[in-house]
């Protein structure tokens, strides 16, 4: 048996990947995370690839919802769930329109297109073009003179995945299928600063986390599995942040202290990535157990491993071969 870490407080699922979501009562668990979450994606025409809205951030000004209650789809790669669209200045616009394409071009000033989850058999859809040093300080909103992020927290394999795919193949989420944050977590870095708001829609979780205490909690449960009761996960690694928590959110501002907070009082991570491991149902209000990882996985534990170092050797060597980009 684990030990009640808190319950579930919200659940939120993403029509379109980098719109903003939908909060939901209870979901499906399924092997790619939340039942029809991220079932569709903006396409960059011009580099051929998924985009998001670190690239894009007036698509976090967009929000979208199903036409119909997905609950009794498949919802996998190839089954296309139609949406509708509504743009910044209010405009509504459903997937089968052909000129949502348009209205999204004009909106973000480059050629994009919607586009739902493509089949496995399209693997060459999920492709994306190398980064360059430019490109990611830009999508973690980091100055010419800051260190590029420490993707050392990632798994080598997972690495390599996103280095050749914009997504993982089969799904439209970033990483991992589910992303957990607790409320204090939120409250923490409310208190560093209390000029900003640290609202649950700049950060997208997938679960939301009622927990005691104003500390980072979910840290310490990398390498742990968290059970409600019909589903558990895996905590695999802390959520590296990026630019989105700082752009506009519907009517939450541009506020760039609300990085710098987290990368001076958080190792620039907040939040935890997860794997599914026991399908089923979640709801609000659902209790969840932890049961601990064996060894410390938090980020100052992982970054004083030796598997660390070693990984971090390999990074800094990728760092050196990586394109400067303009």
């Amino acid at each position: 048996m684990g030990t009640v870490v808190g319950t579930v407080a919200e659940i939120w699922r993403y029509p379109v990947k980098s719109m903003a979501g939908e909060r939901v009562a209870r979901s499906a668990i399924g092997e790619r995370g939340l039942h029809a979450d991220r079932m569709w994606a903006v396409r960059d025409v011009e580099l051929d690839t998924f985009t998001t809205a670190r690239r894009w951030p007036l698509l976090l000004q967009c929000s979208a919802r199903f036409v119909e209650d997905p609950a009794d789809r498949r919802a996998e790669p190839g089954d296309v769930l139609d949406v509708v669209v509504t743009l910044p200045d209010g405009t509504e616009v459903a997937s089968s329109d052909a000129a949502i394409n348009d209205q999204l071009s004009e909106l973000v000033g480059k050629p994009a297109r919607l586009e739902p989850l493509p089949s496995l058999a399209e693997k060459r859809l999920y492709r994306t073009p190398q980064a360059t040093k430019t490109d990611i300080r830009r999508q973690f909103a980091l100055s010419d003179d800051e260190p590029l992020p420490d993707f050392s927290v990632f798994p080598v394999r997972k690495l390599a995945e996103l280095a050749r795919y914009a997504t993982p193949v089969g799904a439209l989420y970033d990483a991992y299928p589910i992303h957990l944050l607790t409320r204090a977590s939120l409250r923490a870095m409310a208190e560093r600063a209390p000029g900003s708001q640290f609202d649950v829609r700049r950060f997208r979780p997938n679960i939301l986390i009622e927990c005691d205490g104003t500390d980072l909690a979910e840290f310490d449960w990398c390498g742990g599995r968290i059970s409600a009761p019909n589903v558990s996960f895996d905590a695999e690694i802390p959520t590296l942040r990026c630019s989105i928590p700082t752009r506009q959110h519907s009517e939450l501002q541009v506020d760039r202290d609300v990085l710098r907070t987290i990368n001076a009082h958080a190792d620039h991570c907040l939040g935890v990535y997860a794997n599914v491991v026991t399908t089923g149902m979640l709801t609000e209000g659902d209790p969840l157990e932890l049961e601990p990882p064996t060894t410390p996985s938090a980020p100052g534990a992982l970054a004083r491993s030796g598997g660390a170092v070693v990984k971090r050797s390999a990074l800094r060597m990728v760092d050196v071969l990586m394109p400067r980009g303009s």
